[in-house]
């Protein structure tokens, strides 16, 4: 939640990106699916999504978020994670994954696409120069998650950072 705080500052005091005007708090609460305790022992204002609003032209801006990955209702952790093991051809993982998280057959099916077509965004092509010739595309989110250091939270901590641009919505900048 922290590095969403730090990025939400960031883009506060850069002003509102179409005009330049001040941004202020527009904040809404979210349930978010796949966790795994109940929403009372989750840290105070973890469900909340920061958003911003210009106070001259109005426009909304979402920061980007390592919780939350753009208007999905599940946290960006539980669609990584169970990308990665649904992909992984367990049978008895993906039951798993249905009673734990909740997610429908059609949800993980849903989230296996959106890795798919990230391939062909702009992000994942510019950042493919900077990844493995060896990586394996049709392994996402696995592949990616193999190639960072560290434990397996810090793995995962540095594929939500990676991932956040994708979670926010930023207007155009005024031409």
């Amino acid at each position: 939640m922290e590095m969403d705080r730090d990025r939400l500052e960031q883009v506060r005091s850069a002003g509102c990106p179409k005009c330049g005007g001040p941004l202020h708090t527009a904040h809404f609460e979210r349930k978010p699916g796949g966790v795994l305790v109940a929403p009372e022992q989750l840290p105070e204002g973890y469900a909340v999504r920061f958003d911003l609003c210009c106070g001259s032209c109005r426009r909304r801006t979402l920061p980007a978020s390592v919780r939350f990955l753009g208007r999905k209702v599940f946290l960006a952790v539980a669609i990584v994670v169970a990308t990665a093991l649904v992909r992984g051809g367990d049978r008895n993982a993906v039951e798993l994954l249905r009673r734990q998280l909740g997610a429908s057959r059609s949800t993980l099916a849903r989230w296996g696409r959106w890795w798919r077509e990230l391939r062909s965004t702009a992000m994942w092509i510019q950042a493919r120069g900077t990844l493995p010739v060896d990586l394996d595309d049709l392994a996402l989110p696995g592949s990616l998650l193999e190639r960072y250091a560290g434990s397996a939270a810090d793995r995962m901590v540095r594929l939500l950072r990676w991932l956040s641009p994708l979670s926010g919505r930023v207007p155009e900048q005024a031409r």
